[in-house]
């Protein structure tokens, strides 16, 4: 268990998963329960981090562990959907195998917190709570080669 809390400690899940994180005031009375500021992305909808402890009817508590390493890894839940760009998944895909299990296995030991994170909704759906718009910058242009100096003239 200690493997796995230090790794969601360093991988600052609470950050995205906490209530009051992106207002400067996390709630850790339900840390890692869902965030309550979501995100828009352009073109796909408005995500709030969900609760991740094992409540059964607001959280993973009906996911199984192969199902979490899924979303854990190749963003993806149980009922196909895709996760949010926000969600690193690809960084996580790299993770070892006991690493991986590591983060389940701790995330389904914590207390059930009953919390309800809004959404997700579609981009032609209207949230019901706070978000905040994200928009993710075109990557920059490639930088034209330098100029390399004039190679010096050997001595005669």
């Amino acid at each position: 268990m200690k493997r796995g809390e230090y790794l969601v400690s360093q991988m600052s899940c609470g950050d995205c998963h906490t209530p009051g994180y992106f207002l400067g005031k996390p709630d850790m009375s339900k840390a890692l329960a869902g965030s309550d500021v979501g995100f828009e992305v352009p073109g796909l909808g408005f995500f709030w981090g969900p609760n991740l402890t094992p409540d059964k009817d607001t959280g993973l508590g009906n996911w199984s562990e192969a199902q979490i390493l899924l979303a854990l890894r190749e963003g993806t839940r149980p009922d196909g959907r895709k996760l949010a760009p926000t969600m690193p998944w690809m960084a996580y895909a790299k993770l070892r195998d006991e690493d991986a299990k590591a983060i389940v296995a701790y995330l389904k030991s914590l207390a059930p917190i009953a919390n309800k994170a809004p959404g997700p909704f579609g981009p032609s759906e209207t949230p019901t709570a706070p978000y905040q718009k994200i928009i993710f910058p075109a990557p920059p242009a490639p930088a034209a080669p330098a100029e390399q100096p004039a190679a010096p003239t050997p001595p005669q």
